[in-house]
């Protein structure tokens, strides 16, 4: 039995995708213009989809399971299971206005005329805000809608913000933020359960080596236990002699979001020869 998984066929998910099944220790021959291939080294068919058709072959059973962003899944209301945020494909969908206009709270869109991809997720957002506006779903080029007449507001995936900026638009309301998600069918048989099992293990052990850094330091062994109380680790640091008198070695794993705040400590603490090595894989 294979497990089999969809993703984007082109765009902003698909290369991310591949390198993440890659990281996680499975072969694709990932050829040009192909629709479906197998891993040489683990029982996974690929399938190369439409993002927007992600989710509706995942209920159908078509695909096991899918990467797709998480805004899609949510706009398009499929029975799916969102098993694992993946960290990458990070974007925000927002309303933006025209710069001109004076915003001052949401109730301004009260009574607006809304441009957006998202028809769904834009209904709930309003509803949930008790705010009556007119939504007008177009498949593309949102941005351009005020600027013809067609809205007076749009909503859409905003990264950088420079399309807004370039059709005089600001960014006023954060409607969701998504990212990258491993989305599952409901009802897997138990060995299709396994093999994403297996897939899950190696994904969040890719996942944690990419959030921590391994570090290792030289420390006086008047100022250990001081240092020591800095390194949180896995469970402790590893302590050993150096080979000059009065010395330890330590080695110890950081957490990316508090990295230079710690290391900034160990070095007023007394530390020395502070070398920061990247993990490729963390296993706990």
């Amino acid at each position: 039995m294979k497990l089999k998984i969809a993703i984007q066929k082109s765009g902003r998910l698909h290369d991310d995708s591949i390198k993440l099944l890659k990281e996680c220790g499975i072969d694709i021959n990932n050829g040009v213009n192909k629709l479906k291939t197998e891993a040489s080294n683990f029982p996974l068919e690929v399938f190369f989809l439409r993002d927007d058709d992600i989710p509706q072959y995942i209920e159908d059973g078509v695909a096991d399971i899918g990467i797709v962003g998480e805004n899609v899944v949510l706009e398009k209301k499929k029975q799916v299971n969102i098993v694992e945020k993946l960290g990458f494909g990070k974007c925000r969908l927002s309303m933006a206005v025209p710069k001109s206009l004076e915003y001052a709270s949401i109730k301004d869109l009260n009574k607006t005329r809304i441009a957006t991809s998202y028809p769904v997720i834009v209904a709930d957002f309003l509803q949930r805000n008790n705010i009556t506006a007119e939504i007008h779903e177009i498949s593309g080029s949102v941005e351009i809608a005020p600027g013809i007449g067609l809205a007076d507001a749009i909503c859409d995936l905003v990264s950088s913000g420079s399309t807004l900026f370039m059709n005089g638009l600001k960014e006023v309301e954060t409607v969701l933020k998504s990212e990258a998600v491993l989305a599952a069918c409901h009802n897997l048989q138990p060995q299709q359960q396994q093999l994403l099992d297996k897939l899950l293990f190696r994904i969040q052990a890719v996942k944690k080596a990419k959030n921590n850094k391994y570090v290792l330091l030289n420390a006086p062994n008047e100022k250990l236990s001081e240092i020591i109380k800095l390194l949180p680790g896995m469970k402790s640091p590893t302590v050993l002699p150096l080979a000059e008198e009065g010395w330890s070695s330590v080695h110890s794993v950081l957490n990316e979001n508090d990295f230079w705040d710690i290391i900034e400590s160990l070095k007023a603490a007394g530390a020395q020869g502070i070398l920061v090595v990247p993990i490729e894989k963390m296993v706990i």
